[in-house]
């Protein structure tokens, strides 16, 4: 470990410019979370790291949409909506429709800020009907909410409204072992 310090420095005493400021001034954040009992490895791959750790959700803007259709006993789209700030979102496409559903509303979506779920969601809903195309529109539903949880840093039931309880009753598990039963002999 000392050895990765004594390159920093090194390569920071080699050059006078805005390069070498910052690498002084990241020496400086690990002396001061080596003083707050920080373990110094953690403090030095957390500032060494290229990773967006916080994201600013007024600024996304999607940039692509991409697809990857899993074969595991039977065919399961999933497609990927990523952001100009590196947080993506996953969406399963639904009900037996094809990929190319979702992938249509690709266009329509490019540019907006994700996190205007209710706003994208009435862009794309005249595009779902009632058949297999509404799969691709509840794939790229699923994506957005999936994101925007990712960008707020919660869950996306939080999202949606909370927690409605917290166990589940004997009545909720009879009713629910009922309408499969009925489900399964319609």
């Amino acid at each position: 470990m000392k050895s990765i310090l004594q390159q920093i420095i090194d390569k920071g005493n080699s050059e006078n410019s805005r390069r070498s400021f910052l690498k002084k001034a990241a020496l400086g954040g690990i002396a001061l979370g080596g003083f707050m009992n920080m373990p110094i490895e953690e403090t030095i791959e957390q500032t060494t790291s290229n990773v967006q750790r916080a994201s600013r959700p007024s600024d996304l803007k999607i940039t692509d949409m991409r697809v990857a259709v899993m074969g595991d006993g039977g065919r399961k789209p999933i497609i990927r909506i990523d952001t100009n700030q590196g947080i993506y979102g996953l969406g399963e496409v639904r009900d037996g429709a094809d990929e190319r559903y979702a992938l249509m509303l690709k266009s329509r979506i490019l540019g907006l800020n994700p996190c205007n779920v209710e706003m994208l969601f009435r862009i794309m809903k005249q595009f779902g009907y009632h058949g297999r195309q509404g799969g691709g529109v509840c794939a790229v539903e699923m994506a957005l909410w999936d994101l925007c949880g990712k960008a707020y840093g919660v869950p996306a039931w939080q999202l949606l409204g909370g927690r409605f309880r917290d166990k589940v009753g004997y009545m909720q598990i009879l009713r629910g072992l009922t309408i499969h039963r009925v489900l399964q002999t319609n």
